[in-house]
């Protein structure tokens, strides 16, 4: 499933309805400079690498900066949402079963990424607990930037 409006859950069954079909893909999100800085200045990790443009055109071994790779972990929700709209009374994040970084992620690229439900399980509360398989590209990347399994729950 494409990018363009977001896809509507209704219910946990709509969430069981998705396993194994095919992924929701996001639209394309520019990586600039200035979210990366950013980025740094929130969670302290001001390595060169990340915020010293020059200094990692001439020393690091991508050819410029790089997002951090959690920059990239922290978009998840984001494209999700704008991705996928669920029709409940209240949404969180869970957790994350596993995280891979696989390719740097060059300032000035555009990556989305796809969310695969994995599985659907009925939780207290009138809620779902979702496992997603959530998949970032970066647009003439020849391997995924990340890998993660993204869990949220969603009471309705």
């Amino acid at each position: 499933m494409t990018a363009g409006a977001p896809s509507v859950i209704a219910d946990a069954e709509g969430f069981a309805a998705l396993v194994g079909a095919a992924p929701f893909v996001s639209g394309w999100q520019t990586i600039d400079q200035p979210s990366v800085d950013r980025f740094a200045d929130a969670t302290g990790d001001t390595q060169w690498i990340h915020v010293d443009p020059e200094r990692a055109r001439r020393e690091s071994p991508f050819g410029g900066p790089v997002a951090h790779g959690f920059m990239t972990l922290a978009l998840i929700p984001s494209l999700l949402f704008k991705t996928v709209h669920v029709e409940h009374r209240l949404g969180v994040n869970y957790g994350l079963n596993r995280v891979r970084f696989m390719s740097p992620v060059p300032v000035g690229s555009l990556v989305r990424a796809s969310f695969a439900v994995v599985k659907s399980t009925p939780i207290d509360g009138d809620g779902v607990q979702v496992e997603w398989l959530v998949t970032f590209e970066r647009q003439g990347g020849e391997r995924s930037v990340c890998v993660a399994e993204f869990i949220t729950r969603h009471y309705f």
